[in-house]
Formats: C-alpha cells, structure tokens, sequence
C-alpha cells in the first residue's frame, strides 16, 4: 500500500513538471511575440525599415516567386529607395528592352503612417526621374507585410514580404 501511494506522488509530480514546463514554453512563445510586435511598432513609428520582397502579384498575370534577399525597398524618413522587379504592363514613358523594373530613389512628397486594429498602414509618394509612385505598405504586427505600387506609366503591382531593420552599410 506504501508503495501504490508513494508511486502516485511522484507520478501526481511528474505530472505538475511536465505542465509547469509546458506554461513556460507558451509563456516564452508569447513573449517573443510580443517582443516581435514592439520591434515592428518601433520600425514603422519611426518610418525607418527594409521591405524584403518574397513575391510580386502583377495585375492580370500570374504570382511570381521572388528567388533572391535583393530585391528589396528601403524606408527612411528622408528618403526611399526601391529595387524591385517589374513584371506587368508598361503604358508609356518606359523604353522598349530597357525596362530596369522599379528602381528609384527620393524624398518623399508624402509620408504617413496610421495605426489600424490588425497592422499599419503606411502611404508615401516618390517621384522618379520619369514617373511618380504611389507607395502602400500594410504590415502586420507580426512584421509581414503587403506593398503596392501605383505608377503614372505602368500597371499596378503587388509584392509579399515581410519587413525588417536597416542595416547601415
């Protein structure tokens, strides 16, 4: 009888460990999560991130996976620098063969940032040497994130990525 009950205390502890632990692993999940929204909210608030670019979503065609970490726009609160590539319509302005896809760079004419009950939402406006791009990004508080761009002398494309710091080079 010593032994049945001594066998279910320390079957009744073994038990009280194993959930303690299983608490502490939800507990670190949750902590990094929260972590993760405090370093996006801080990003965007500060309007100072990276938009890597993981696919482009071209009006009327079909996604395109994006293989490499380069294509990439880099949000300042002084200027914006975009390397994507295009894939769409191209309606006038832009030389037959010598597309360079979205690459530009300028101060923005426009820059806001609203908080929204999901993500953010952060609108600006470049101009180019050629043309002006409307830029909107929705991010999520985990750090994913959505950017569109509208231009005066193409189609509007879509990208998906997600966002992160700047790195100083």
């Amino acid at each position: 009888m010593k032994t049945a009950i001594i066998f279910l205390v320390i079957f009744a502890l073994g038990i009280t460990a194993i959930s303690a632990q299983e608490k502490s692993k939800k507990q670190l999940k949750e902590e990094k999560k929260i972590e993760k929204q405090k370093q996006v909210e801080q990003m965007v608030n500060s309007k100072s991130f990276v938009f890597n670019a993981k696919t482009a979503m071209p009006t009327g065609y079909k996604t395109v996976n994006i293989s490499t970490d380069s294509y990439r726009v880099k949000f300042l609160p002084e200027f914006i620098d975009s390397y994507l590539p295009y894939f769409g319509t191209a309606y006038s302005g832009v030389g037959y063969g010598g597309d360079t896809g979205l690459k530009f760079s300028g101060k923005p004419e426009e820059y806001t940032v609203t908080a929204g009950k999901k993500n953010y939402q952060v609108n600006a406006v470049v101009k180019g040497e050629r043309d002006t791009f409307k830029i909107a990004v929705s991010v999520t508080f985990s750090g994913s994130a959505s950017l569109t761009i509208t231009s005066n002398n193409r189609s509007t494309i879509t990208y998906s990525g997600d966002i992160s710091e700047v790195k100083e080079p």
